[in-house]
């Protein structure tokens, strides 16, 4: 067996492992992937989600490290909430499919996984946690799209807005963040931990 095909097993393997509520729609949807996508396709698809998620984060990073170079991590974060939607939305459009970030502790409500997302999070979390890789992978949701995952690290400078309050995130910028953020849960990381995903959709 190739290792495409190995790879994308071994991940759908995880999701059964992972059962509960919604479970059987996510398995489900794995067994129907598996049947309908040629090892071609599978590549193909994998490759584009890869590479539009590269695009899309150097694409932010530019813009976020500028926003903190002139007004620091209180200027960054206020970029974040009234730019970084309209450009991604952009990206989405310029890549033909629809380009989101999640994470089980969302800063913005907006970035709330779909149920579908979830498992795959958790998926996610599972690996990380017990020491395993996460790769990047893709299967069929309803309607015959296609959808791309691929995990996101935290770095060093994401730690300046998501790190641990009162040590690699100030508490005054953390201020700053739940005037904008009533309702922020992503804090507390440390570096190199799982902080979201690449969620990309493809008709």
């Amino acid at each position: 067996m190739k290792y495409s095909n190995m790879l994308f097993l071994s991940t759908m393997m995880v999701f059964i492992f992972l059962s509960g509520c919604g479970q059987n729609q996510v398995e489900d949807q794995a067994t129907t992937a598996h049947s309908t996508f040629s090892e071609s396709d599978s590549l193909a698809y994998l490759q584009k989600g890869k590479t539009i998620a590269a695009a899309t984060f150097v694409t932010l990073a530019g813009k976020l490290k500028a926003a903190m170079k002139s007004g620091g991590v209180s200027n960054a974060v206020s970029y974040c909430n009234l730019t970084a939607y309209p450009l991604v939305d952009s990206l989405s459009k310029v890549h033909d499919a629809t380009i989101r970030r999640t994470s089980l502790k969302v800063r913005n409500p907006k970035d709330a996984p779909t149920p579908q997302e979830h498992a795959v999070l958790k998926m996610y979390q599972h690996q990380a946690d017990t020491g395993k890789p996460q790769m990047p992978f893709v299967t069929t949701l309803e309607g015959e799209r296609i959808a791309f995952y691929a995990p996101i690290h935290i770095n060093a400078l994401c730690l300046q807005c998501h790190g641990k309050i009162g040590e690699t995130l100030s508490e005054d910028n953390y201020a700053h963040i739940k005037e904008l953020y009533p309702q922020d849960e992503a804090t507390g990381y440390t570096d190199g931990e799982l902080r979201g995903m690449w969620s990309i959709s493809f008709q």
